[in-house]
């Protein structure tokens, strides 16, 4: 069966369609992918630092910065001591979910596909997330913040202090574990260089108006139009 697929979708290794019944478990980035922002980037501008920050973001995004735990560290030191109210308002004013997502979402829990979150952002904004999207699983970064401060670090999880590209896919690959699934039964989704671990451990990849390292490795690409464009390849 031929699919007529959006024109925005770009198909790499596999011909539609896929069955969406053979997939598990999805696993998402969050900053860009899930939502239309970069949320360390947004913290900054609301106290006029978004340019150093945001030039550091992008450098790490496309792979030109590889170490992205030096990377976030650098961003992190620069929003030493900005007030956690401007947390909130990065949270009420400027963080919007990308187009096609809840439809997305909503169509992978229909068919019985766990979700994941894994973020190199905060808990402060994914844990908002993944309650508003119903998603099962998240990881990311906590924020320390002492007397409504930020300090310009992060606390300590039992897994570690810094989901980066190697901790998003060993959740993705725990994750897996711990449903009885092997990791060709899931999807992962992402946007940052740092995403690409999880996806290339994954069944399916999917790169969400992505950097162009990232389009040219994932099975599919949605170049333009909303997440739920992916639904297309399934038959």
């Amino acid at each position: 069966m031929r699919l007529d697929l959006p024109s925005g979708l770009v198909v790499r290794g596999f011909t539609p369609p896929l069955r969406l019944a053979d997939f598990r478990l999805a696993a998402f980035d969050m900053d860009s992918t899930l939502i239309d922002i970069e949320c360390i980037d947004e913290i900054a501008a609301a106290v006029g630092l978004k340019a150093e920050v945001a030039a550091i973001t992008e450098a790490t995004m496309r792979g030109e910065i590889a170490d992205f735990r030096e990377s976030l560290r650098r961003r992190l030191a620069l929003l030493k001591g900005v007030d956690e109210k401007w947390l909130h308002e990065v949270w009420e004013h400027r963080l919007h979910l990308n187009p096609g997502v809840e439809t997305f979402l909503g169509a992978l829990r229909d068919a019985g596909l766990k979700t994941l979150l894994v973020s190199g952002g905060f808990t402060f904004f994914s844990d908002r997330v993944a309650r508003r999207l119903a998603i099962d699983y998240t990881r990311a970064n906590r924020l320390e913040i002492v007397d409504g401060a930020l300090t310009g670090g992060l606390v300590m999880q039992p897994w570690g202090d810094i989901c980066d590209g190697a901790e998003k896919r060993r959740m993705l690959l725990q994750t897996c574990a711990e449903l009885g699934i092997a990791p060709a039964r899931a999807i992962a989704v992402g946007d940052g260089s740092n995403d690409l671990p999880m996806m290339e451990a994954a069944g399916l990849s999917i790169a969400f108006h992505a950097k162009p390292a990232v389009r040219a490795q994932a099975m599919l690409a949605i170049n333009e139009g909303g997440m739920d464009d992916a639904l297309a390849v399934f038959g």
